[in-house]
């Protein structure tokens, strides 16, 4: 690639244009401000963005996020839509964790009410909810019954006392998408995958329970049952091994079978294979089935997190499920494009989707104020709550951030630290850690992203997604 030249279109919006030397197909739009822009700018995601752009039947612009940076062939924070009957699915836009996503839920506790009893909450959690990297869960499917999992997502939990009947009604795509394909998935997939189910993992994933710090969509947040000073807790998790597995399978199959399709790539991690080609139809099944064994997982986690809280306060105490959406997917979806409706797979890595109101697709309790959209901080900054809205439709196939996007490599996060001092900078702040690792914390400090109002700030600005509720951490587990 030559030397990247990125031409302000606006205060939260540059342009990378199409060069066709380098094999792009169309432009790059990259939302950020120059803050952001200036830390964008130190790894190799502008270029990944660039790479995206040269895929087969990609329309529209190759998006990237505010909390964009350095991943597996797409950055992380980036967003392609492709055509369904010309282009190709990659992968690699979609991320080894399939369905890593957020879950919020309410209590009906208010931070009044938790604050004295923090430490048994924390602790009481970390006992019910396991979490780690090589840690089996509690959870117990019978031989055969992966494939029904893989099949009927969060339902699948539900229907076998893992929580309640109206948990799936308010999560994407209902906690299971169709057409996936069990028989896709590998054995060594749902090997890795079987004694998992219900378990938080390690990196980035998190259970935060939170508070409501402040409210700016009343009408909205009233949509979703929040109040100032309420208690609430953020769910984040994905497909643990078996959507890693998957991942690594059809990494593997899709470089092979290149050639035989005449694509050209300007980085293997962008392996692909036509939508409609065997291999394009056997990965979106088994990604499908993937993406539901981590609305399985999340659900889950909410089970023992219940169970948590009512051990610590009473039976009286409810969580309720505010909204459950993915930022690792890969889904068709219509769109208009040029001022035509275009059927399009929506790759969207370390990107959440964004519906304005009015959208077919939302929940009646969410028609008339827009999506939820959550986005995480850092477990010592905040958190947010936003909606999607109709600039996100027209520009960004309604999509939108994820979080506030990596800073500091993990290595580098870890250097020179010491995991007491860090304990106890994040304690002297109100928030209490339990994690099953010392690298679960170290990697994960606040310095080590980005500053998450500022990358609100952007997607608000740019009409994206419109600020509902901040949110401030009070305790957090990690693996």
């Amino acid at each position: 690639m030559s030397e990247i030249v990125l031409e302000p279109v606006d205060q939260y919006r540059y342009r990378i244009a199409r060069n066709e030397a380098s094999g792009m197909r169309t432009d790059v739009l990259v939302y950020s401000s120059r803050k952001l822009l200036e830390q964008i700018q130190k790894d190799q995601s502008l270029v990944q963005a660039m790479n995206v752009a040269t895929l087969p039947g990609i329309v529209g612009s190759s998006l990237a996020m505010p909390d964009m940076h350095q991943g597996y062939g797409f950055p992380i924070g980036g967003v392609a839509a492709i055509d369904i009957e010309e282009g190709v699915v990659s992968p690699g836009g979609v991320g080894f964790d399939i369905n890593c996503g957020v879950r919020l839920v309410r209590s009906t506790l208010s931070r009044a009410d938790v604050k004295g009893r923090l430490k048994q909450l924390v602790d009481q959690i970390f006992r019910d909810v396991p979490c780690g990297s090589g840690t089996a869960g509690r959870v117990k499917v019978k031989s055969g019954e992966i494939n029904d999992v893989l099949t009927q997502g969060a339902g699948w939990m539900v229907k076998h006392g893992y929580g309640e009947p109206t948990d799936t009604e308010l999560a994407e795509a209902g906690g299971a998408m169709a057409d996936a394909l069990p028989n896709k998935v590998s054995d060594r997939a749902k090997e890795r995958g079987t004694p998992q189910l219900g378990t938080l993992g390690s990196g980035n994933h998190f259970l935060e329970v939170q508070y409501v710090d402040r409210i700016h969509d009343r009408v909205a947040a009233d949509a979703m049952g929040i109040e100032k000073d309420q208690v609430v807790v953020l769910i984040h998790s994905g497909s643990r091994g078996l959507g890693h597995q998957v991942c690594t399978d059809y990494v593997a199959l899709m470089n092979q079978v290149i050639p035989k399709y005449g694509i050209t790539l300007p980085d293997r991690q962008l392996a692909c294979a036509p939508i409609q080609s065997a291999e394009g139809q056997s990965y979106l099944g088994a990604m499908a089935g993937a993406a539901n064994f981590a609305w399985a997982n999340r659900q889950g986690i909410l089970h023992f997190l219940r169970g948590a809280f009512t051990r610590i306060f009473s039976d009286d105490v409810r969580l309720d499920v505010i909204y459950d959406v993915c930022h690792n997917i890969a889904k068709p979806e219509a769109h208009v494009v040029n001022g035509k409706k275009r059927n399009v797979l929506v790759h969207r890595k370390g990107a959440t989707r964004a519906f304005p109101a009015g959208h077919s697709e939302l929940p009646t309790r969410y028609a008339e104020v827009g999506q939820p959209v959550f986005v995480p901080g850092s477990m010592g900054t905040a958190s947010w709550v936003l909606v999607g809205q109709g600039g996100a439709m027209a520009e960004s196939f309604g999509s939108v951030c994820h979080g506030a996007g990596r800073l500091l490599s993990r290595t580098a996060a870890r250097k020179g630290r010491n995991i007491q001092d860090e304990r106890r900078k994040l304690e002297e702040n109100g928030i209490l850690v339990r994690s099953e690792s010392r690298d679960g914390i170290l990697e994960e400090l606040p310095d080590a992203y980005k500053d998450v109002d500022e990358v609100i700030e952007v997607v608000h600005g740019a009409g994206l997604a419109k600020k509902v509720a901040r949110l401030r951490p009070m305790c957090v587990i990690k693996g």
